[in-house]
């Protein structure tokens, strides 16, 4: 572990432990795996927020849906607004809109004169769920490299949600199970049917419910939403709703797609919404008969952007494909390594 500490050397101040990516001036970690004395929280998602850390900053929004997720095991929080500088021992410390999910964040890191910025998990593109992303200019950026091969350039969200809209169309007698990540991805494939002209109710798997239920309370509207479990209290339904069924979108969580539970729906069929169904095996084993190429975080296209955009003269690649990153990184003109951080999954992709 570094003792010394120096501006100049990013390494210095920054870096991985077993942890997780650790701010000395500041002594605090970045989306620690463990349970530390002090922590700085990207976004809600499970492998960044974790319960049973003394202290927690993070953006109002990623603390409530923490609360929600962890109920009393936060310890102290402190919830920022986006663009508001805290200081962390020596360290100014600001959370800027990352574009990922409902109020994710990149870590500026501001120290006697130099600057780090860790992305956290981001995209570029429009999301009605949460702010858009903002590049600050850096002398090192973090970025995640989730989709980072030149084979994952995602379609229009538009082009994708069309693609189920014309699925009901041509199946009206079947139900549409959409499989969806519980946080970001259900709420926003909801706000792109709405936007998409579909009004009709949209079903939910009881534990997509208490994040919707989140969402609403942070004024996104969702339209008519209403949880399957309600399905058979009313006495004119059949034993099963399965007539109320037909032609609906039922969104659940990706596992539930092949489970017992999806068997009550009439003839039903599976759809997956993440950036994984642009590969086919991904979309087999998820058991998709329609894949949708809708993702959470940025596509070869957009890394590359931002890349440009920070203008930073370093950029360290963690938790993806960083070979391929580092390689058109240093193409490009920037210092690029891989910046190993253990802990990281595909939650939300």
């Amino acid at each position: 572990m570094p003792f010394d500490p120096t501006p100049s050397d990013p390494r210095s101040w920054l870096f991985t432990t077993p942890q997780g990516l650790y701010c000395a001036p500041g002594d605090f970690h970045i989306d620690p795996a463990w349970a530390v004395k002090r922590a700085v929280v990207t976004h809600g998602h499970g492998d960044h927020a974790r319960a049973g850390h003394g202290a927690t900053l993070a953006t109002r929004e990623t603390i409530e849906i923490m609360k929600v997720r962890f109920g009393e095991e936060l310890g102290v929080t402190q919830g920022v607004r986006y663009g508001e500088t805290v200081g962390i021992g020596d360290v100014d410390v600001r959370l800027v809109p990352a574009g990922h999910i409902l109020g994710s964040a990149q870590i500026v890191l501001d120290w006697r004169g130099a600057r780090i910025v860790v992305s956290g998990d981001f995209k570029r593109r429009r999301d009605p769920t949460c702010p858009a992303f903002e590049p600050v200019t850096c002398d090192v950026f973090i970025t995640e490299a989730t989709f980072a091969l030149p084979v994952f350039r995602h379609p229009p969200d538009s082009y994708e949600i069309g693609r189920l809209l014309q699925s009901i169309k041509t199946f009206p007698e079947r139900c549409h199970l959409v499989g969806v990540y519980a946080l970001g991805k259900c709420q926003r494939v909801i706000r792109l049917l709405r936007e998409a002209g579909y009004d009709g109710r949209i079903w939910l798997h009881g534990a997509l419910v208490s994040l919707c239920d989140l969402y609403k309370r942070e004024g996104i509207d969702l339209g008519d939403i209403a949880p399957v479990g309600e399905m058979g209290r009313n006495p004119k339904d059949d034993l099963f709703g399965r007539d109320v069924f037909k032609g609906a979108i039922v969104l659940c969580p990706p596992g539930a797609l092949a489970d017992r539970w999806s068997r009550r729906f009439p003839d039903p069929l599976p759809v997956a919404a993440s950036g994984w169904m642009r590969v086919r095996a991904r979309a087999r084993q998820r058991g998709a008969e329609l894949p949708l190429v809708i993702s959470d975080h940025a596509d070869w296209d957009e890394l590359r952007r931002t890349v440009r955009d920070v203008q930073a003269p370093k950029l360290w690649v963690t938790h993806g494909r960083e070979d391929a990153l580092v390689h058109q990184a240093r193409s490009m003109g920037v210092e690029a390594e891989a910046l190993h951080v253990a802990g990281r999954e595909e939650e939300g992709a």
